[in-house]
């Protein structure tokens, strides 16, 4: 069965809970660790949505799907390849994203985010899936003139960490089977991209194994999938949702 987990603003006090319908239902607790649901029923729309998870750090895959590596005429990595997405450029659903003071073409990415829900150190491929505790929408947001612009360093922290870079949301899912899943991006209503997670080159359990051995994993920290074709720019005032079915639509605003 899947279930839908928020983190929400309830008049000024921070809270969890699980979707039902058009409401959410508080838990108290814990979200990674047995919470507990509560009697307490809130409208959907009464309540502004938060980041559904807090990381330490958010991981971001390069070069992780055979139809874009095929387009781009890339190599398949020998290891997962990634770089860190830093915590100023979180960004909770309905937020905006902001157009930086530097000048370049600021491209969406739709992904799948995998929600780490134990910490997770030096695990097996056979066990990661036990550390996984569900799955969400992002946006890997990045200015894209930026990250080759000096031939003697590849600027990939400075291109996709920009405030408001890592949209994320609307909810984490758990229950869900990622290989059957499909990422979907749609800019100011035109699908844009429509590709299936089981053409990624590591899939999630292999991901979560292999990055686990580099460094430890928390609780709340997300890993991206990595994106495949039909990535593009953005002008001011569109909207880019980006949306997996099982798990939601998540929607900004480009300014």
């Amino acid at each position: 069965m899947t279930t839908h987990w928020a983190r929400f603003n309830d008049g000024g006090t921070v809270r969890f809970g699980t979707l039902e319908g058009d409401r959410i239902r508080v838990c108290e607790g814990d979200m990674f660790a047995g919470a507990t649901p509560t009697d307490r029923l809130l409208a959907l729309d009464s309540v502004e949505l938060l980041t559904p998870v807090q990381p330490t750090k958010v991981i971001a895959l390069w070069n992780n799907f055979h139809a874009l590596a095929e387009k781009l005429k890339l190599q398949d990595p020998a290891e997962p390849l990634y770089l860190i997405k830093s915590p100023n450029s979180f960004l909770a659903p309905g937020g905006v994203i902001r157009k930086p003071a530097c000048d370049g073409k600021v491209v969406f990415e739709g992904e799948l985010g995998i929600v780490i829900g134990r910490t997770c150190k030096e695990v097996s491929e056979r066990q990661a899936l036990e550390y996984v505790f569900g799955y969400t929408c992002a946006n890997d947001v990045t200015v894209a003139d930026i990250l080759n612009r000096d031939a003697s360093f590849a600027q990939w922290v400075r291109a996709k960490g920009f405030d408001t870079f890592c949209p994320f949301g609307p909810v984490v899912a758990t229950g869900l089977d990622p290989a059957k899943l499909v990422v979907r991006t749609i800019l100011n209503g035109d699908v844009r991209q429509d590709y299936p997670i089981s053409d990624m080159r590591f899939p999630v359990q292999q991901l979560v194994s292999l990055i686990s051995q580099d460094m430890t994993l928390h609780p709340g920290d997300i890993i991206l999938c990595g994106t495949s074709v039909g990535v593009g720019s953005m002008k001011p005032g569109s909207t880019v949702e980006v949306e997996i079915a099982g798990i939601g639509k998540l929607a900004n605003r480009f300014e």
